[in-house]
């Protein structure tokens, strides 16, 4: 049975979620920035609709509940995530993760992301015809590096937090200093932001609940405008639907995910995600994300194998995207 302490644990950081949800100012949208913190490069995410939360997906688990590292059996765990993102921007991901002592002292991982947003022509206020002349190319760029550290407290209860360094660069401005001279300034801005999150097992069959809570972190500034990260408090549960019939197929699973995000710059959203394993080898994946205003529907596909102490993955993950036509990620798995 739990411990009492654990369960006033899991009460306390339920508390806090909904008098942050219920309390919160929510009526301006889109006022957060760094949103590449909000991206998913994971192939097995992208196919699940991101319904991520109460997962225990070892080293991958930074980017979504940290506490769903607590139970990586393997010494070794490595990912490597690409996604060829919207507006042909490139949102990459590694995470690696260390169990020393077999779990004895929790697990130990680290996270990075790499974005790439291509090339920007650069131009500044002219008096000419067009109104403005041409400067030089600009290449903006995103990076975040984080630790993270999960341990499993009981049988059924799991935590884990990170904290992660993010920084982003827009390119340079040039702004006029007085009537006859120009300044050139950096776009340049970092933080340091906070993930937190717990996955509690009910006891009820396969039965899971957990919360998150990401990029938490003080207010920011590109030169002189204040901006918020996005913050985003996540509650999701998921289950095995193969607990409730079909009892015998001990070599399948069928397990049912349902993640409520509440985020700081859009209005509350409704992941679901539904994952179908065969034997251990050929997963099947599908999502629905609710109240996107270009996404919808996901599907992916992965195939697994272990070779003695080694296990391989490979996952890809398809996603519609309206306007900007579609989003494509692969991931893959390496743990020993």
């Amino acid at each position: 049975m739990i411990k009492p302490y654990y369960k006033f644990g899991n009460f306390i950081l339920l508390t806090i979620f909904c008098s942050l949800v219920n309390g919160s100012d929510n009526t301006k949208l889109a006022q957060t920035g760094f949103q590449f913190l909000s991206v998913t490069s994971d192939a097995r995410a992208g196919g699940m609709g991101d319904a991520m939360t109460t997962f225990h997906a070892n080293s991958a688990a930074l980017f979504f509940n940290p506490a769903g590292m607590s139970r990586q059996k393997s010494f070794i765990d490595l990912s490597f995530s690409q996604n060829q993102w919207i507006a042909d921007i490139n949102h990459n991901a590694l995470s690696l993760s260390v169990t020393p002592a077999n779990g004895k002292y929790g697990v130990i991982g680290m996270s990075f992301i790499h974005v790439d947003y291509g090339e920007l022509q650069g131009t500044i206020v002219w008096d000419n015809e067009q109104g403005f002349v041409d400067t030089e190319i600009i290449k903006p760029s995103a990076l975040a590096l984080g630790l993270g550290y999960a341990k499993a407290l009981s049988d059924k209860f799991s935590v884990g937090g990170q904290i992660k360094s993010a920084y982003q660069y827009l390119g340079k401005s040039i702004i006029p200093d007085s009537d006859t001279s120009q300044a050139v300034m950096k776009n340049v801005a970092d933080a340091i932001a906070f993930d937190f999150g717990t996955i509690y097992h009910t006891g009820w069959k396969s039965f899971t609940f957990g919360m998150s809570v990401r990029n938490f972190s003080q207010e920011i500034k590109f030169q002189t405008e204040g901006f918020q990260l996005p913050l985003l408090f996540t509650i999701g549960v998921s289950m095995n639907l193969f607990d409730l019939f079909l009892t015998e197929l001990r070599s399948q699973s069928l397990y049912l995910s349902v993640d409520a995000l509440h985020p700081r710059s859009f209005s509350e959203r409704l992941n679901i995600g539904l994952e179908y394993s065969l034997m251990d080898m050929l997963v099947i994946r599908t999502g629905y994300l609710m109240n996107y205003d270009e996404r919808g529907f996901s599907g992916g596909i992965g195939v697994q194998k272990t070779i003695g102490p080694l296990s391989l993955g490979i996952d890809y993950a398809y996603t519609p995207f309206g306007v900007f036509d579609n989003v494509q990620r692969m991931s893959l798995y390496i743990a020993f």
